[in-house]
């Protein structure tokens, strides 16, 4: 981990929060991620189930953590299994995690090889009535591959079927989308990274710049501030890509008179920022440019401050869109007229700004909360409001992450230019 060391003192909290939802007589049992194979004998770089990661600060492959609070001798109320390094391992892989050095991340005093597993979890189980078992419940998510929670649990259920059986990732979505101040803080510094880095290609873009190069120099800024790297693939989207939402070839160059649309934010200690800007490759934009780039601002502006607590995400959004209509018919993109016609269930202006324009941020770009419920304190949310217009060939989005507070919310990236004026001015 290029990160440096996290307090114990979180994890400890946040397995104290978590137990607290258990059921009497209840084990839950966390799995670290699958390491997924790339090609021949390669695997992808490992990325630890963020659940695992919130629980035990344990950033390590092939690493079981079981809470049973009722557990009949306290030494088995939190253990941990770890993969056991040797000689060839050390060589191969590089340092894996001792006891001393787990206990220090995590806080948990029990910790044993996975060699034990197979001898301890029975012993466990029979003393248990509940199980919470683990899966991926992210409301973005579409379940297509047997990964290691679905395996697990098939075969936890197979052997052990007079069990009961529960879901601990509602639990997971309760807990994990209010962030403590600690969890704040490392956002912060993933945001304060991106900043970086936006402001380094600010004196980097000009014309005939490929996207790609633009896309290293964000890399090395990431890198040398000590980022694990990109928290998703970055979008550096010049010209009529901007149109593409989800556009990360970057292989094309930039020329002059185009607008640049970047989408890409740092990942430091496994917690992600996610920064959108658009940018004149010349260092100026054109008068259309500026007015739909301000416009796309003052939309922004507008539902930054309805992030608020008691606001619930859906409703939300229908509210920005009534804003978004405004600022369409006023770029002469959506005719007042048909707009007061147009059916409700599909407004005109999703044919300019098709996207929501926010969601919850943390371990996960696309962080899992409820988004049915009132916002919370503590809760953190993208703000990215886009105009697209595909027969200009021209996409502006604007996104900042926002802290909710009892007393408002926070800019978490409210030092990063954003008005076109300074945007022009750094530029130049």
């Amino acid at each position: 981990m290029k990160y440096t060391s996290i307090k114990s003192d979180l994890f400890i909290e946040n397995r104290k929060r978590f137990n607290e939802k258990l059921k009497p007589k209840s084990m839950a049992i966390i799995q670290s991620n699958d390491e997924f194979p790339r090609s021949g004998d390669q695997n992808y770089t490992f990325h630890q189930n963020p659940d695992m990661f919130w629980l035990t600060g344990i950033d390590q492959e092939e690493s079981i953590f079981i809470s049973f609070p009722d557990a009949p001798i306290p030494a088995y109320r939190e253990v941990l299994f770890l993969k056991k390094t040797n000689e060839h391992i050390a060589i191969w892989e590089g340092h894996k995690y001792t006891k001393e050095e787990a206990y220090a991340t995590s806080g948990i005093r029990s910790i044993f090889w996975l060699e034990d597993y197979k001898s301890i979890f029975p012993m466990l189980m029979n003393h248990c009535e509940n199980v919470y078992i683990n899966s991926n419940e992210n409301d973005r998510y579409v379940h297509i591959n047997q990964y290691r929670d679905i395996r697990f649990a098939k075969q936890l259920m197979e052997q052990y079927p007079l069990h009961r059986y529960e879901r601990a990732a509602p639990i997971f979505r309760e807990l994990r989308a209010v962030k403590s101040t600690y969890e704040v803080e490392l956002l912060q510094t993933a945001c304060d990274i991106t900043e970086k880095a936006f402001r380094r290609i600010l004196g980097f873009v000009k014309p005939g710049v490929a996207e790609y190069e633009i896309e290293a120099e964000i890399i090395h800024e990431f890198i040398r501030n000590r980022a694990s790297g990109h928290a998703y693939n970055p979008i550096i989207a010049s010209g009529d890509s901007a149109i593409v939402l989800h556009y990360n070839d970057n292989n094309k160059a930039c020329n002059a008179g185009e607008v640049i649309l970047l989408d890409f934010g740092a990942e430091y200690a496994n917690y992600n920022a996610d920064l959108s800007r658009s940018i004149p490759v010349s260092g100026k934009y054109t008068p259309r440019q500026k007015d739909v780039y301000n416009a796309v601002l003052r939309v922004f502006n507008a539902s930054k401050q309805m992030l608020v607590e008691g606001t619930i995400l859906d409703e939300y959004h229908k509210e920005v869109g009534k804003i978004m209509e405004s600022e369409l018919i006023g770029l002469n993109l959506l005719d007042k007229h048909d707009v007061s016609k147009q059916n409700p269930d599909a407004p005109l202006y999703k044919k300019y700004f098709m996207h929501g324009t926010s969601h919850f941020l943390g371990l996960d770009v696309h962080d899992i909360g409820n988004r049915y419920e009132k916002m919370k304190a503590g809760m953190v949310f993208t703000c990215e409001p886009g105009i697209y217009i595909a027969e200009e060939g021209l996409g502006i989005r604007i996104e900042n992450d926002i802290l909710i507070t009892k007393s408002g919310n926070v800019d978490l990236m409210a030092n990063i230019p954003i008005e076109a004026d300074e945007i022009e001015s750094l530029m130049n």
